[in-house]
C-alpha cells in the first residue's frame, strides 16, 4: 500500500482507468454496482465548483495589484492575454464544429436537461441573464455565469480601493489557496471514482462512444497545433515584428519542461530563464508578465474548453445555436483564466463548463480518461503563449534586447531553467504574481 500511495496522481489515475476498463469488460452491465463510488466523486467535484471558481478568479484579478500597473505594462499584457485566449477559444470551436465529436453518438449519455433549452433564446436575453440580480442567490443556486460576472466586478472594485482593500485581497488569495488544497484532497480520491465511472461506462456503452472519444481527442490536438504553430507565429511576426522560428528555438527549454511535467507552475522558472537569457527581455517585464500569465493566461485550456463544450452538446443532442457558440467562446476565455493550479484542474474546470451549460456530468469520466494525454498540448500552449506575450510586449515597448534575441542568446542550462527566482521589478511598482498549475 505504501508503494501505491507514493505513486504520482497521474499514475494512479491511469491505473484506475485501466482497472475500470477491465472491470467494465468483465462485469458488463453488472459494473453498475460500482456507480455509487463514481457518484460520490462527481458530487465532490460539484461541491468544489462554486467556491473554486469564485476564489481562484478573484485571486487572479487581485494579483494585478493596482490600476497603475494595469494602465502601464498591465494594460498591454492583459489585452494580449484576453485577445489570445479569446482567439484560441474560437479556434477550438471552429475545429470542433469541423470534426463534430459526439455527433454520431447523440443521446448515448442521456438527453440534455430542460434548462439547457435557454440556448434557444435571443442573444440579448442571454446576455441580460448573465448579470446577477442577487449575487447571494447566484452563489446559492450555483449559477456560474452570474458568479463569474459578479467576481469580475468585485475584483475591479478591489483594485480601485488599492491599499484600503489589502485585508480583503489577502482573504481572496487565502481563499484561493484553501480551495486549491481542498481540490488536491478531492483529486486524491479521483483514481477510485474514475475507476468506478469508467467501469460503468465500459459496461454500458459500445464501440460507438470510443469512436467519438477519438474524434474529440483529434479535435483537441488539432486545435493545439493551430494555436501553437499558426496563431503564435502570426502574433510574433505581425505584432511583435519578431522571427517566429528564432522565438521557438529560444523557447524550446521551457516548452520541454511544460510538456514533460504538464505543469505550467513547474515550467515557470524555465520560462523566466528563457525570457531573461535567451530572448533579452528585461527583468521588469518578465517578472510581471510571466507570473501573471501563469495565473490568468491559458490559451490551451481556452481552446480545449470549446472542444469540450461542442462534444458535450453533441452527445446530449443540444442544438449548437449562435447564442450557445458565443457563450462557449466567452466561457473558454473566462473559465480558463480562473483555472486552479493543481493536477487534474482541467477536468474540474470542464465540470464547471458542463454545469454552466446545465448539462449532466456524465462526460467527466471520459474526459478524465483522456486528459492526462491531451494535457501535454494544453500546457505547452499555455506556457508558450505566456512567452509570446512577454516577447511581443517587450518588443513593442522597445525594451527587448534585439542583439540577444536575434543572436544566439545565452544558452539556458538545466540548472537555470529550474532555479530562476521570481523577483520584483523595482521602482515602477510592478511585482511578480502567483503561480498556476
Amino acid at each position: 500500500m505504501r508503494w501505491w500511495f507514493r505513486r504520482p496522481l497521474h499514475v494512479q489515475i491511469f491505473a484506475g482507468i485501466a482497472a475500470g476498463i477491465l472491470l467494465g469488460i468483465a462485469l458488463g452491465p453488472g459494473a453498475a454496482s460500482l456507480r455509487p463510488i463514481g457518484d460520490i466523486f462527481l458530487r465532490l467535484l460539484t461541491m468544489l465548483i462554486v467556491p473554486l471558481t469564485f476564489f481562484t478568479l478573484l485571486s487572479g484579478l487581485t494579483r494585478l495589484e493596482s490600476f497603475r500597473a494595469l494602465r502601464t505594462l498591465g494594460g498591454s499584457i492583459i489585452l494580449y492575454y484576453a485577445a489570445s485566449s479569446l482567439i484560441a477559444a474560437a479556434v477550438g470551436l471552429g475545429v470542433a464544429l469541423l470534426v463534430k465529436p459526439g455527433r454520431s453518438a447523440s443521446g448515448l449519455l442521456g438527453a440534455a436537461a430542460p434548462a439547457a433549452e435557454t440556448a434557444r433564446f435571443s442573444l440579448v436575453d442571454n446576455l441580460v441573464s448573465w448579470v446577477p440580480g442577487n449575487p447571494i442567490e447566484s452563489l446559492a443556486q450555483g449559477n456560474l455565469l452570474q458568479i463569474i460576472i459578479f467576481t469580475l466586478i468585485l475584483g475591479a472594485g478591489l483594485l480601485a480601493l488599492g491599499k484600503k482593500a489589502e485585508r480583503l485581497v489577502r482573504l481572496a488569495q487565502d481563499g484561493a489557496e484553501l480551495m486549491i488544497v481542498v481540490t488536491e484532497l478531492v483529486m486524491k480520491f479521483s483514481p477510485y471514482g474514475i475507476l468506478a465511472l469508467v467501469a460503468n461506462l465500459v459496461g454500458s456503452l459500445g464501440t460507438k462512444m470510443l469512436v467519438e472519444v477519438g474524434r474529440f481527442v483529434a479535435a483537441d490536438v488539432l486545435s493545439m497545433i493551430i494555436v501553437f504553430t499558426v496563431l503564435y507565429a502570426l502574433v510574433l511576426r505581425f505584432i511583435g515584428r519578431l522571427n517566429p522560428l528564432r522565438f521557438y528555438r529560444h523557447a524550446a527549454p521551457a516548452v520541454l519542461v511544460a510538456g514533460s511535467t504538464t505543469s505550467s507552475g513547474a515550467a515557470l522558472p524555465a520560462a523566466m530563464a528563457v525570457a531573461d537569457k535567451a530572448m533579452g527581455v528585461p527583468e521588469k517585464i518578465w517578472a510581471f508578465t510571466l507570473p501573471l500569465g501563469a495565473t490568468v493566461n491559458q490559451n490551451g485550456m481556452a481552446a480545449a474548453l470549446s472542444v469540450v463544450g461542442v462534444f458535450a452538446a453533441n452527445l446530449h443532442g443540444l442544438p449548437l445555436t449562435p447564442a450557445l457558440l458565443l457563450q462557449l467562446v466567452i466561457l473558454g476565455l473566462v473559465l480558463s483564466s480562473g483555472t486552479a493550479g493543481v493536477k487534474g484542474s482541467g477536468v474540474v474546470v470542464s465540470s464547471i463548463l458542463l454545469q454552466t451549460l446545465h448539462l449532466p456530468l456524465a462526460l467527466v469520466p471520459i474526459l478524465a480518461a483522456v486528459w492526462p494525454a491531451i494535457d501535454i498540448g494544453h500546457t505547452i500552449c499555455n506556457v508558450t503563449g505566456d512567452l509570446v506575450g512577454t516577447a511581443v510586449v517587450s518588443s513593442r515597448m522597445k525594451t527587448l534586447d534585439r542583439a540577444v534575441f536575434d543572436g544566439s542568446g545565452t544558452p539556458v542550462t538545466k540548472e537555470d531553467s529550474m532555479t530562476k527566482p521570481q523577483s520584483g521589478c523595482g521602482s515602477d511598482g510592478l511585482t511578480a504574481g502567483g503561480g498556476r498549475r
